[in-house]
């Protein structure tokens, strides 16, 4: 099993959902967030002053999914949060050793 992180733009987190259920993905986690990357962030304007605003709003995913599924999750979240623009976000792909569900004890695949 993967563990899947994305960071990804708020406004385009409904698409990215969207699309992941559309290739049968069953849940994942939903946080908003806040940080920066290469554009390190930008100059605002708050009434009549400049304000450098340096912690981004993003949304951060976590889905956990079957190894043989892990190439089609991460090229949907890049299909579908792609802009071009910096500030697209990040794909994070990591191992997971076990899952267990609460509810009925189950592991393992059957527990995703």
């Amino acid at each position: 099993m993967k563990k899947i992180e994305a960071v990804v733009r708020p406004q385009l987190v409904e698409d990215v959902k969207n699309a992941l259920a559309e290739i049968d993905v069953a849940g994942m986690t939903l946080t908003e967030v806040r940080g920066f990357g290469n554009q390190k962030g930008f100059m605002d304007h708050f009434r009549v002053s400049e304000v450098y605003v340096n912690l981004l709003a993003k949304m951060h995913l976590m889905i956990i999914v079957r190894d043989d599924q892990v190439e089609q999750v991460v090229h949907t979240i890049i299909e579908t949060a792609h802009t071009g623009e910096i500030g697209d976000g990040k794909i994070f792909v990591s191992s997971i050793d076990e899952v267990y569900r609460i509810r009925t004890g189950e592991k393992g695949d059957k527990a995703v």
